[in-house]
């Protein structure tokens, strides 16, 4: 079927998020510096221009003014990411880092604990952004702090949380496609001591898709309860339920009838290949958890997160793999029923001391990770389809027999960090050991592949602070990520294991909001696990090595108007695959991208309260194949958003917006996986939003 999760390279380097002006009305805060932090890099509030790694900070409002539904559609403008791997498919959060694609599926993490996904499953969770404070993109290995990871970088996402001041906002949206969709969020104190504080956050969302008869629906409900106990100690309690009945789509399509005519013909970007009965995409996912801090001193403190998560996935799709006649689909059916359980938690002690003119920052770390998986997968065949005049209701042609795998993973990890200032000098020096088990089970035969492996990781980083708001920096850092996949024996495959080397400049011109940055790395990755889509296990295709540049920039060129541009080239090869591939370029990496967004708002006059906004994002050189025997032709989108602040017309807490996606209505392939399936991207989008905040 159509991949899933692919653990091969693919590439992209996309634009930085811009923050949104503020409106004539609101709050002006000229010539203040914007102190940034990048804390996800080190898990301690460390500012942005003093952190030796690349990061790329996406806040709500960036994503609120570009209409944003999913973390993968947020982050459409951050370098060192491409949100096209699967095309228009919104049913994960598919984000390649510096191209690398498990960095979406297996490198989520939320509120500093790691998302527990299956990626050798169906069982990967999303997180509605409307639940989401910010997200960052650290690129770059993660390992020392985070345990296994992948070689691109991870996406750490923060959650709304209790405040101490009453106030709400609810949202209603509609648009094309049958988008539907109502949303809330409140919060406030408890009691007259403000130590106690709520959030209840929820939204109900729905639409079609332009694939026929498949649609997309959401629902979601997060409790908080946030409670000061002392002074020096808080607790905080929260949840996050949801469910989506329907998944959209998850599919792609022959090279030749996509991105070329097929007989002098192309597949239409809404063709449904697959049959009504026989689809079927539904998630239920349930975290529970607490966070726990006690403050010894100003100089010492100590944290603990826990979460549980339960994830229960149903899966049914019939989907096209080649040419079965001159304008006849292969057709194919896979199915699944998955029941996931996790449990992780991250004991941490931080110090902050000084010896001999040096400023120290020590991080001790203690975390545990386990996941449970029971999976059932079936699968068929279909008869053929025309794709040019198809007609919808076949039963299976033929029925094979189902697997069953009890899939477990258990990871303990001890880390120790050090972030040293002294003058304008900060280093960051870090080491970790890691405990792996994972093992997958057939409960009916009773075999088993398992890996008993245990992981040494580390990274420096040196960044001098130049007092006119430069800061050059360097840093060397390794990550590794434990297959839970298996080869044609059965056997788990070894541990991938990356390094990077990164240098990097970073500058923000003392009071000023405006931030650029500059960053070239090289990245090896070995032990790639990768599966053809018609193979039901994986191989290692040995070494890939990614290097690129990225360029990253938010200007303020008035108090009305801002603009962000990135541009990136990335050059990705297969190094090491013992076949013809090797020396190729990976396919699904875009070599250059090139995005800009633009925000103007009026200040005074009649159309005060008014903002508008355009992005343009440019995608080119992407490989169809390993075999680097085709290309996908080079694309540009444009987004745009108008919006209006209604307080203007004595409508007060209230704004209305208006967002189109791919405004030319561009009809264009994303990216191939291989000449079997290409995904076409997403149509025109138009969404009306009506807010009001309280």
């Amino acid at each position: 079927m159509p991949p899933l999760h692919r653990l091969t390279l693919a590439v992209a380097l996309a634009s930085a998020p811009l923050s949104t002006p503020l409106l004539a009305d609101e709050p002006q805060q000229a010539l203040e510096t914007l102190t940034v932090t990048a804390s996800a890099a080190t898990k301690t509030e460390t500012p942005f221009i003093e952190t030796p790694q690349a990061v790329s900070l996406v806040e709500r409002e960036d994503w609120e003014t570009r209409g944003a539904e999913s973390v993968q559609r947020a982050a459409d403008y951050t370098p060192g990411v491409f949100t096209n791997q699967i095309g228009a498919s919104n049913r994960y959060d598919y984000l390649v880092l510096r191209g690398f694609a498990d960095g979406s599926i297996n490198n989520t993490f939320l509120d500093g604990l790691k998302v527990m996904s299956d990626g050798g499953s169906f069982s990967s969770l999303v997180i509605d952004p409307w639940f989401l404070e910010r997200f960052e993109v650290v690129k770059g290995p993660a390992s020392v702090l985070y345990g296994r990871a992948s070689p691109g970088g991870l996406v750490a996402q923060t959650s709304r949380r209790p405040e101490f001041e009453s106030g709400g906002e609810l949202r209603l949206r509609l648009g094309n496609n049958a988008q539907r969709g109502a949303a809330f969020d409140v919060t406030g104190p408890l009691d007259a001591e403000r130590r106690l504080a709520f959030r209840l956050t929820g939204l109900a969302d729905a639409a079609d898709t332009q694939f026929g008869p498949l649609e997309e629906e959401r629902y979601a409900f997060a409790p908080q309860l946030t409670w000061d106990i002392g002074d020096a100690t808080s607790l905080a309690l929260h949840a996050y339920l949801h469910r989506d009945p329907e998944g959209g789509s998850h599919s792609g399509l022959p090279f030749e009838g996509t991105v070329v005519d097929r007989n002098g013909r192309r597949i239409s970007n809404n063709f449904f290949e697959g049959e009504e009965a026989f689809e079927k995409f539904e998630r239920d996912q349930t975290m529970v958890g607490y966070e726990f801090e006690h403050r010894f001193s100003d100089a010492l403190s100590a944290r603990q997160r826990l979460r549980y998560t339960e994830v229960d996935v149903e899966l049914a799709q019939v989907y096209a793999f080649g040419w079965a006649s001159p304008t006849e689909l292969n057709r194919y059916f896979s199915g699944g029923d998955e029941s996931l359980d996790a449990l992780t938690v991250d004991n941490q002690l931080e110090a902050r001391l000084a010896t001999g003119g040096v400023d120290h920052t020590l991080l001790l770390g203690l975390d545990y990770q386990q996941r449970d998986n029971e999976v059932l997968w079936t699968s068929g065949a279909f008869p053929a389809i025309d794709a040019f005049d198809p007609q919808y209701g076949a039963g299976p042609s033929t029925l094979y027999p189902e697997t069953r795998q009890h899939r477990e993973l258990e990871q303990t990890g001890l880390y120790l960090q050090d972030q040293l200032a002294f003058g304008n000098w900060h280093a960051n020096l870090g080491l970790r050991h890691d405990w792996v088990d994972i093992s997958n089970r057939d409960p009916l035969s009773g075999t088993a592949s398992e890996l008993d492996d245990t992981q040494v990781s580390g990274r420096a980083g040196l960044l001098y602070a130049f007092d006119n708001g430069l800061a050059p920096y360097a840093s060397y850092s390794t990550s590794f990520s434990p297959n839970s996949t298996t080869d044609q024996n059965g056997d788990l495959l070894a541990p991938t294991e990356g390094e990077q080397v990164e240098l990097g400049l970073k500058y923000q011109p003392p009071g000023t909001r405006n931030r650029y940055s500059l960053a070239l790395f090289d990245i090896t990755q070995e032990n790639v696990s990768a599966k053809l889509p018609n193979e039901t296990f994986y191989r290692a295709t040995g070494e890939i090595q990614s290097r690129g540049v990225e360029l990253e920039a938010h200007h303020q060129l008035t108090e009305a108007l801002s603009v962000q541009a990135a541009y990136s080239y990335t050059d990705v090869t297969l190094e090491q695959t013992g076949d013809a591939n090797e020396g190729n370029h990976d396919n699904q990496v875009p070599r250059h991208q090139l995005a800009v967004w633009g925000n103007y708002a009026v200040q005074s006059g009649a159309l005060a309260g008014l903002d508008a906004g355009l992005g343009v994002r440019y995608h080119a050189d992407i490989h169809a194949d390993d075999a680097n025997t085709e290309m996908v032709p080079d694309y540009t989108l444009v987004d745009a958003t108008l919006g209006y602040n209604l307080s203007r017309l004595g409508l007060d807490g209230m704004s209305a917006r208006l967002n189109v996606g791919n405004l030319l209505d561009e009809e264009y392939v994303a990216s191939c996986y291989d000449l079997n399936f290409c995904y076409f991207g997403a149509e025109r989008s138009v969404t009306a939003t009506l807010n009001y905040r309280f």
